[in-house]
């Protein structure tokens, strides 16, 4: 044997990357394909829209897909695929900003509760009060307080995210608390907070990441139900949920004016469950081979 050889034979096997992992996944491959193409419909919504959404054709009502309206019209002449593309926009700012502000809330208790075990009980004990009260009754008393819209949907889902971001970085951040290394950060007299931001922190992202991705179709989910009771977006704002409640009375002359709306949310949240499921396996080192 070669001289030359011995050094390649001592070199460590390379591990796959998170992107190598997800490309080896078929699922975690299409549902990224997806979520990148749903963002950049909603990104280019203003170009890609082949009509004003709140333009009204009188003459083109509940139109089905034909030529010259791909998707059909709905009940008062407007063009579906524009208002689809619209509501892009709107869902996902909808769902994005509630899991932003619930997610940054909810992770920063998570964080003080593994980390100062004195308040963890109190904190932890909250979080449990938060959780029996689902989302949509938080919808329906800020919708009683402040009035429907967005605003209101947006603090429902975001206080509904609170305790469920909160008990994922907590037990996360638990088991990085038992590491050798934050009991040597701590022996050189590292503030907390420094000690939060640089060791803690970090090695719990690959858990807030991938919880956030599937938290991100639920939230969907969640905001354009409220929506299709009429406690989100209002008329004449584009919404998928919004889109789909507009549709109800007419399912057996025109189903498709509810049915393309509900088949685009169903695509969203299927697709960020898939690539959140996908990310778990691609994060987890045992698998990483």
């Amino acid at each position: 044997m070669s001289a030359a050889a011995i050094p390649a034979m001592d070199k460590a096997p390379r591990r796959p990357t998170v992107l190598r992992m997800l490309m080896r996944d078929t699922g975690g491959a299409i549902s990224l394909f997806v979520v990148i193409l749903i963002l950049l419909l909603a990104l280019f919504a203003p170009w890609l829209s082949p009509r004003d959404p709140y333009e009204t054709d009188l003459l083109a009502i509940m139109q089905p897909p034909d030529g010259q309206y791909w998707l059909g019209t709905d009940g008062q002449g407007r063009d579906i695929l524009a208002r689809m593309l619209y509501g892009l926009q709107v869902t996902l700012f909808m769902g994005l900003a509630s899991l932003v502000v619930g997610g940054t809330i909810g992770a920063l208790v998570g964080f003080l509760a593994a980390f100062y075990r004195r308040v963890d009980g109190l904190l932890m004990r909250l979080m449990d009060i938060m959780l029996s009260f689902p989302a949509i009754l938080f919808g329906l008393a800020l919708a009683a307080i402040f009035g429907p819209g967005l605003t209101s949907v947006i603090i429902a889902l975001s206080i509904a995210t609170v305790p469920l971001m909160a008990r994922i970085v907590r037990s996360s951040a638990l088991v990085v608390m038992g590491l050798d290394y934050i009991e040597a950060a701590r022996a050189t007299g590292m503030s907390d907070t420094r000690l939060i931001l640089r060791h803690l922190a970090p090695n719990c992202l690959s858990a807030i990441f991938v919880f956030s991705t599937l938290r991100l179709g639920q939230v969907i989910l969640l905001g354009s139900a409220l929506s299709f009771l009429g406690l989100g977006a209002q008329p004449p704002v584009a919404e998928l949920g919004a889109m789909a409640a507009q549709g109800r009375s007419f399912l057996f002359i025109a189903p498709h004016i509810s049915v393309i709306p509900s088949v685009g949310i169903f695509v969203i949240v299927l697709a960020f469950n898939l690539l959140g499921d996908a990310l778990r396996d691609a994060l987890d080192p045992r698998l990483r081979i």
